[in-house]
């Protein structure tokens, strides 16, 4: 499994109350396994193999690459150049060794992952100051151990105000697309997590979802190979969807109409972000973030009282309602 770097031991399934009192906060709700993901312990490292110098492929791409390019955090696979501009250094190479290429976790067309943010397509004002807090120690994650944050934090905080510039200004100029397929159901393949995301076991077996979200890669290996052509599958509940938007339409004393900041069709507003089509594991971590402290800042503070009343089975509704629509 190709994974996010900073692969930090986890301790799963952390009581409410040991949160609580972690955070210095009222008795609550625990940040949602399913959403954070974080990695379990790695094992011990396995003898070394001579190189794999097998070139990889993907489908609707004439390009290659072996196992050691494909892991290259300074130099990430771009399968599909005539999809989008010319990368900024910043975007394609990074800074090495102190600041990772945008395009490795966030892929070239901005598209991301679960365990990280869809960049495409948001204001470069907005960009730019999730930067400026992340270096302020304003965005941090509720669960110290999300490594995918904390390698935002430790590496590009490091980019200088140019590169953070470009990078803003690459992404915004991006379309996203369509990349979650969100089906509503009862029960759900059996997952582990591995990369920092939810994957099937593959032995055919399933259990209730409950209140969760399993967002998932539709084709592993593809998504292995940093495919920016390959999406995501997010089961979510039943009647979630609905639920949903209800509550981002305000018809719910439990919170605001979301289209008051966001938007018409919830695809942002000035600097405002887009929410429609977006990650539900990310949406949810975002929420839980907001509403524990983990992120502060002006912006964020308008958010507090419009969230404060939401528990966690009502956060994964508004994000199963968000990732069904276009983005």
């Amino acid at each position: 499994m190709i994974s996010a770097p900073g692969q930090t031991p986890a301790v799963q399934g952390r009581s409410a109350a040991n949160h609580a009192t972690a955070m210095g906060s009222p008795l609550r709700e625990a940040p949602p396994d399913w959403a954070y993901a974080i990695n379990p312990p790695a094992p011990a490292s396995p003898p070394a193999k001579p190189p794999d110098d097998t070139p990889r492929h993907v489908p609707d791409s004439d390009a290659a690459f072996t196992a050691k390019q494909l892991s290259d955090m300074f130099n990430p696979p771009d399968w599909h150049p005539a999809d989008h501009p010319l990368m900024p250094e910043i975007v394609s190479r990074g800074r090495a060794p102190d600041v990772m290429a945008c395009g490795y976790c966030h892929l070239p067309n901005g598209q991301g992952r679960p365990e990280n943010a869809s960049l495409a397509g948001l204001p470069a004002a907005y960009i730019v100051q999730q930067l400026a807090d992340f270096k302020s120690g304003l965005r941090k994650s509720s669960d110290p151990h999300h490594a995918p944050t904390a390698s935002m934090i430790a590496y590009e905080t490091k980019a200088n105000d140019k590169e953070i510039q470009a990078a803003a200004d690459y992404f915004s100029a991006l379309h996203p697309r369509p990349w979650i397929r969100v089906v509503e159901t009862d029960t759900v393949p059996k997952t582990h997590v591995a990369g920092w995301m939810l994957v099937t076991d593959n032995t055919g077996e399933t259990e209730p979802i409950g209140d969760r979200i399993i967002e998932t890669p539709e084709d592993l290996e593809r998504t292995e190979l940093r495919d920016d052509h390959s999406g995501f599958i997010a089961y979510v509940p039943v009647g979630s969807i609905k639920r949903g938007e209800a509550l981002v339409n305000g018809n719910s004393i439990k919170t605001l109409r979301c289209a008051t900041c966001h938007g018409r069709e919830l695809r942002g507003l000035g600097k405002v972000p887009t929410l429609a089509g977006r990650s539900p594991s990310y949406i949810v971590r975002q929420l839980y973030d907001i509403q524990d402290g983990a992120r502060a800042g002006a912006a964020v503070q308008k958010m507090k009282p419009a969230i404060a009343k939401l528990t966690v089975a009502d956060m994964a509704a508004i994000a199963a309602y968000l990732a069904s629509l276009r983005p």
